[in-house]
């Protein structure tokens, strides 16, 4: 099955969020079109990433770069979740996101969940630089396969520096580029992964405590003002209950 029959594509967009709800830059290209939407939160701009056509498809290759400029506050959603599917080309797509924040910005990144379909091959990576008093809540989903089908080839990573040094770095293989990924030192049968990274300075003066999330999930703080909660479930809808009460309990109040 291919994703339509179409050609591999190379597309960019770029998002610059600015003081007072403003946008100086919303541009996107084939399948990454951007829209502002409403916030529920008005000290918040939103912008929603809206799929104008089926991707990542093999052979794609699409770029994402946030700026939230110093004192802005930036929500960014989708319309829909993600589906990566098998193209015309044999090579993997790859989708690549750079987010960066200023000094006293404040990003919510809260896409749908990236559905990893059988037969496809993506590398993602996801690029995170913070300014010292920058705030971030990301919250990123997988779904391995969709009902009944196993998964296409998944590598997603997540790589997050503050004020210029390491905060986190980790990476999650899934499918025939990862033997026993599916085995009970990885994911133990579960065909729904994700985690919620909030990184706030008001954590340096109150660090978080190691804090289990039911049978799934568990928080825990990072080597700075950061937490990380990882969680596992069979399917996208308990993981994101998970990751919700992860953020009512405190790991971030915005």
């Amino acid at each position: 099955m291919t994703g339509g029959g179409r050609p591999s594509v190379a597309a960019r967009a770029a998002v610059v969020a600015a003081p007072g709800g403003a946008l100086p830059v919303l541009r996107g290209e084939g399948p990454l079109a951007l829209r502002r939407t409403r916030s529920a939160d008005p000290a918040f701009a939103q912008v929603t990433l809206v799929g104008a056509m089926s991707a990542p498809l093999t052979g794609d290759r699409l770029e994402l770069t946030v700026d939230v400029l110093a004192g802005a506050a930036l929500r960014i959603t989708s319309a829909a979740a993600t589906l990566a599917l098998p193209g015309r080309v044999p090579e993997p797509a790859e989708y690549r996101v750079t987010l960066r924040v200023a000094d006293e910005a404040t990003l919510d990144w809260a896409p749908e969940p990236l559905i990893s379909a059988a037969g496809s091959a993506l590398r993602q990576h996801t690029r995170v630089e913070l300014a010292p008093t920058a705030r971030l809540a990301l919250r990123e989903i997988l779904v391995l396969g969709r009902d009944g089908e196993e998964p296409g080839r998944l590598a997603s990573r997540l790589t997050v520096h503050r004020d210029g040094r390491p905060l986190l770095d980790q990476e999650l293989r899934c499918g025939d580029w990862a033997p026993g990924w599916d085995g009970g030192a990885v994911l133990g049968g579960h065909r729904a992964v994700g985690q919620l990274l909030c990184v706030d300075p008001e954590l340096a003066k109150a660090p978080a405590e190691p804090q289990r999330l039911g049978a799934g999930a568990v928080t825990v703080p990072l080597a700075g003002p950061a937490t990380l909660t990882s969680a596992v479930a069979p399917d996208a809808l308990e993981l994101h209950r998970l990751l919700a009460a992860a953020g009512t309990g405190g790991s971030y109040s915005w």
